[in-house]
């Protein structure tokens, strides 16, 4: 959005970035326009209440005030719609649940023990006079900087010329060229009505925020339930991804060092079976049992490095990750600026994001060149592989950067990957560290 700011109170002051938003001219409209809705709810509420509490001792104004309690609490909603659209305020829902199944009383019951509702209603009756106030400052101001920034296209199209007044500075002229003058004063009337419908529509939405969002408890209550929601489904990932490990180390023990190990063992067994017969054939399959013996012992190496890297252990982030360096396929500059070790689930994580983003960029990317960050920023550790390779990376369910997403939200971390077609690919890793 021109003007930049996703709403009138984190919109710059410059007078011209206020024009050329339209979060500002939507505002100057939403303070002619609004009066309406404002002497809607004024006279709908006035002739409800009344009507209503007059027919109480005849219990029919009982469902009648259960049905205005319904209905202002719609206008309420329709309020907070109208200031995400005007000034670009974002009003969360203050209500508490309500309760299930069919029966309308305990609903309404809970409805009317809600203070959301009645804050409702106050904010709807004191919309009248705030939309009068803004009604009137609107059209007085707009009026007045049109009159002045446009008078020597009025005075053409008026005979006999034309005056025009603000205070103690007066204009008459009875041809466009003697009213050039006064659009100097309507350009500085444009700036102070730029800031007075700023102000006006900061107070509005400051006003609708307090009456008609949540209060600050149930912010807290609000943003605690959101994070123990997040903190759920983060663990939830985190034992998937453990199981998922889990059963990887599984597969590559049983298909590739168990197997070696049990040729090895036959061949052993054959071995000692022609020492006395055969013992050049003997020799062979000595030579082939331990030839298999190393294969066994470092694809074992290989897993272990896969479950926790000695290197991380012993020497830290920094040549773990240039020894992975050193074992890729094309070129990479690695970088780490950390003051000091983050904590050891940090490193892991860490490492692995970016093993598994090197050997990413070995089998898919087609790159000729990567780098490698990992920086400390605030109370963040950032990892950020980047390649210039093809691009097109997704982080598909199940797939090896879903995974790292998943190792990332163990400990609260979040993970992004930006890789458009034709590249460069970026995947970013935001982790939390006390250090």
């Amino acid at each position: 959005m021109k003007g930049g700011g996703a709403s009138i109170l984190e919109l710059p002051w410059r007078p011209v970035a206020m024009a050329r938003s339209w979060l500002l001219w939507r505002s100057a409209v939403f303070q002619v326009a609004g009066f309406a809705f404002g002497l809607a709810w004024l006279i709908g509420l006035t002739v409800g209440m009344t009507v209503s509490s007059a027919l109480v001792v005849f219990w029919v104004g009982i469902p009648m005030l259960a049905a205005m309690m319904v209905l202002w609490r719609l206008a309420a909603m329709l309020e907070r719609t109208l200031a995400r659209l005007a000034f670009g305020v974002d009003i969360p829902t203050p209500y508490r649940p309500l309760p299930s199944g069919r029966n309308p009383l305990t609903k309404l019951k809970v409805m009317a023990g809600d203070p959301a509702t009645w804050k409702d209603l106050l904010f709807l009756f004191l919309r009248f006079p705030l939309s009068l106030v803004e009604f009137v400052a609107a059209v007085a101001m707009w009026a007045t900087t049109g009159t002045f920034l446009f008078l020597p296209l009025i005075t053409a199209a008026t005979p006999g010329g034309t005056e025009v007044s603000l205070g103690v500075v007066s204009f008459w002229a009875d041809n466009p060229v003697g009213a050039l003058p006064a659009v100097p004063v309507g350009l500085g009337l444009l700036v102070l009505s730029l800031y007075a419908t700023r102000v006006i529509a900061i107070g509005h939405a400051l006003l609708a925020r307090a009456l008609l969002g949540p209060s600050a408890s149930q912010a807290e209550n609000r943003e605690l339930r959101a994070r123990t929601e997040r903190l759920r489904a983060s663990r939830a990932r985190g034992v998937d991804a453990a199981e998922a490990e889990r059963r990887r180390i599984e597969r590559d023990l049983h298909d590739g060092a168990q197997q070696r190990l049990l040729a090895v063992a036959m061949d052993i067994g054959r071995a000692r079976a022609k020492l006395d017969d055969d013992p050049e054939g003997a020799r062979a399959l000595i030579e082939q049992a331990h030839a298999g013996t190393k294969e066994a012992i470092t694809e074992l190496r290989d897993l272990a490095r896969g479950i926790y890297p000695a290197i991380l252990t012993d020497r830290g982030l920094d040549a773990a990750i240039s020894g992975l360096a050193g074992r890729a396929r094309v070129p990479v500059e690695v970088t780490v600026d950390l003051p000091e070790r983050p904590p050891a689930a940090v490193e892991s994580i860490a490492y692995f994001i970016v093993a598994e983003c090197l050997t990413n960029v070995t089998k898919y990317a087609r790159a000729t060149r990567a780098t490698v960050r990992v920086a400390r920023e605030d109370s963040w550790v950032v990892v950020e592989v980047t390649d210039n390779g093809v691009g097109g990376a997704v982080a598909h369910p199940g797939g090896g950067l879903a995974g790292l997403a998943d190792r990332a939200a163990t400990i609260d971390g979040m993970l992004i990957v930006d890789s458009p077609p034709g590249g460069p690919t970026v995947v970013r890793a935001d982790l939390p560290c006390t250090w």
